[in-house]
């Protein structure tokens, strides 16, 4: 017998890692829902980072985030992380939707009706981050 299947300690990271019990039918497409709370947790995380620097009047809203980029300790990098962060959340959702498609999820109407009206809600809240630069970008997208 190995010892995985022996030692006390071992055997229970065994248990719960390697030998755990799972269908058949799961696939890497089961990942996506578990990487979008892994999205949502590090775009909130990073847009409360940036919040804490950021100015929301007209006039200072583009200043506020340039100095966030220039001045502030690895600000570009919180911001960066942050739009690239949304970027990818879509397409986790896009991922997650049409895994929800193909297996037929739909057909669990109130289960695939919060996840519609999740989607426009996530939709709407990156609107209004797009917005929150209020460069160029904000005013033409």
């Amino acid at each position: 017998a190995s010892l995985r299947k022996t030692h006390p300690l071992i055997k229970i990271a065994n248990d719960a890692l390697v030998d755990l019990p799972t269908p058949s039918n799961i696939s890497a497409w089961w990942n996506f829902g578990s990487l979008l709370g892994l999205c949502l947790i590090t775009q909130i995380l990073t847009g409360l980072f940036l919040a804490m620097h950021y100015t929301s009047d007209i006039s200072t809203a583009f200043s506020s985030v340039t100095h966030i980029c220039r001045d502030v300790n690895y600000g570009w990098l919180i911001r960066n992380v942050h739009a690239n962060g949304a970027s990818f959340f879509f397409i986790c959702i896009y991922m997650h939707i049409a895994r929800g498609l193909y297996y037929g999820s739909y057909l669990y109407k109130e289960t695939w009706n919060i996840g519609v009206v999740l989607l426009l809600l996530v939709m709407m809240t990156a609107f209004v981050g797009y917005v929150l630069p209020w460069g160029q970008m904000s005013f033409w997208g």
